[in-house]
């Protein structure tokens, strides 16, 4: 192509891009279509694309960034007139699947992880925030984005300090289209903790990072408290004698890695019956661990998955006579992340503690832990029936054992004294032996589980009723075992073996 002709096209399509504007009406784009307009230059040579957004139409026009921007990287977070600053910058490479990361405030303040993450393929894009809740133009910046070229459907969310807010309240607003949060000292308005329970529903990871002196840090702790305890994923990197500034880390590596796996969630060993009426939580701890972060000199609080195992766990709803306008658990599975062979599991009729040194230690080695209904009725036999009768048909093992806590324990007994044929072993911790689901209590109706030999644990703490159990039970077969006044000593399911 000679000289003039190729200018000639240059020149018409600086025209043309010079003229396009967006609005909420576009088509919406099948593939990716690459951002027009003038380009610029941001860290380490990436493009950079700068565009208007008229805050009543809606429209949004390319614009050329200030030179004073270009060297500085920065942008014009003033609203004035009725618009406001955007900003893209593009992967020399995209990722499959193109996708984005959405910075909430602050735009190039510590912008360690958007570098990373442009250099592994992700879009990086901004708009000016209001100064409070985030709405329409937060709303016209995702369809352009995803509706008129292509980017994920799902974007990821760093915000930083006030950014933490917009990422938040627009976040519970719009569940579903947020992979995941990356949130850095941040602050949230009181009324969205209320709403955290929609991100937790629609499973979106979250990951504080912090500094131990920081005056926000209670934002993150009650977020933590609230999100573990909803079953939602939340990971925190608590640096140790850092206050509000710093953000981010220096090495940006841990978010960047953070954020890469979570754009693409995978559901490992999910059981087949598991369907669209059960929802996915988490189950892992909250137990300590210690990075040290070589550049910042320091050493990192780090928790919760990443830095603990974590197995997912889906539960359905049932309407197993609850009070009006409540829901009753039908069941839930808690999936091991390498299931053992011949697909054990066990009937965990207690209420599931979050630090169950137990059940951990049986998820490590590949056991499904799986809960009950819960019904206003109490324990009813057909119910657990019908739990065993659909884990047998989907090829999990026929013979299940039974752990229970208190009267929890009781209930455990009561079913396996109507099935000793379907139970491998009994673990009961502090057992009363009584129950809803039968008649005659389980202390008086040993005899069945002595005929079919099934081994019994107790871990007590108070001596009675496992005395009892204990004695009732050695007069037809000696295979009980009892320890005392020290959970520690079961800390894996040694006993499982025997």
């Amino acid at each position: 192509m000679n000289s003039s002709r190729r200018q000639f096209l240059e020149t018409g399509a600086k025209f043309c891009t010079a003229a396009i504007v967006w609005t909420s009406n576009a088509t919406e784009a099948d593939v990716y279509v690459p951002f027009q307009g003038e380009k610029t230059t941001w860290h380490e040579g990436f493009d950079r694309y700068d565009f208007i957004m008229g805050d009543v139409t809606g429209a949004i026009t390319p614009m050329t960034a200030p030179a004073s921007e270009v060297t500085s990287f920065g942008i014009d977070v003033s609203l004035k007139d009725g618009r406001r600053r955007c900003v893209v910058v593009v992967p020399k490479k995209a990722a499959p699947g193109n996708p984005w990361s959405w910075q909430g405030c602050y735009w190039n303040h510590q912008p360690q992880t958007e570098v990373e993450l442009l250099r592994r393929g992700f879009h990086i894009a901004y708009v000016a925030p209001d100064p409070g809740r985030q709405g329409k133009a937060w709303d016209v910046w995702y369809k352009f984005l995803t509706e008129n070229h292509g980017l994920m459907k799902k974007a990821a969310f760093i915000g930083m300090s006030k950014g933490g807010v917009n990422e938040f309240n627009w976040g519970v607003a719009n569940p579903d289209k947020v992979a995941c949060i990356y949130a850095d000292n941040p602050a949230l308005f009181d009324e969205d903790f209320a709403k955290i329970p929609e991100l937790a529903k629609h499973d979106i990871p979250l990951l504080h990072v912090v500094g131990t002196e920081d005056w926000v840090l209670r934002y993150t702790m009650t977020m933590e408290k609230i999100y573990h305890q909803l079953g939602g994923s939340i990971t925190v990197i608590m640096k140790e004698g850092v206050a509000h500034h710093p953000h981010s880390l220096i090495d940006p590596t841990p978010i960047a890695d953070w954020i890469e796996l979570h754009m693409h969630p995978v559901e490992a060993n999910r059981p087949a019956f598991a369907d669209s009426t059960y929802t996915k939580t988490h189950y892992y701890s909250l137990e300590n661990s210690y990075l040290y972060l070589k550049e910042e000199d320091t050493y990192a609080t780090v928790r919760g998955p990443g830095y603990v195992p974590s197995y997912d766990r889906y539960t359905r709803n049932g309407s197993s006579s609850p009070p009006a306008n409540f829901q009753a658990d039908d069941m839930s599975i808690v999936v091991p992340q390498k299931p053992a062979p011949g697909k054990l599991w066990v009937f965990h009729s207690s209420f599931l503690e979050r630090d169950s040194a137990v059940a951990m230690a049986l998820l490590a080695k590949g056991y499904y832990i799986v809960l009950p209904p819960i019904s206003g009725p109490g324990a009813v036999q057909k119910q657990w029936d019908e739990v065993y009768q659909r884990m047998v048909d989907n090829g999990f093992a026929t013979k299940v054992v039974m752990e229970g806590t208190g009267a929890k324990a009781g209930e455990s007994y009561a079913w396996a004294i109507a099935n000793p044929d379907k139970v491998s072993v009994i673990y009961a911790r502090n057992p009363l032996m009584r129950s809803l689901m039968s008649k005659t209590p389980p202390i008086d109706n040993l005899a069945p589980l002595a005929k079919a030999r099934v081994p019994i644990l107790h871990d007590w703490w108070w001596r009675s009723g496992t005395r009892n159990s204990a004695g009732r039970s050695r007069c037809w077969w000696p295979r009980v075992r009892v320890t005392s006044h020290c959970r520690a000593r079961i800390r894996s399911p040694w006993w499982i073996s025997s």
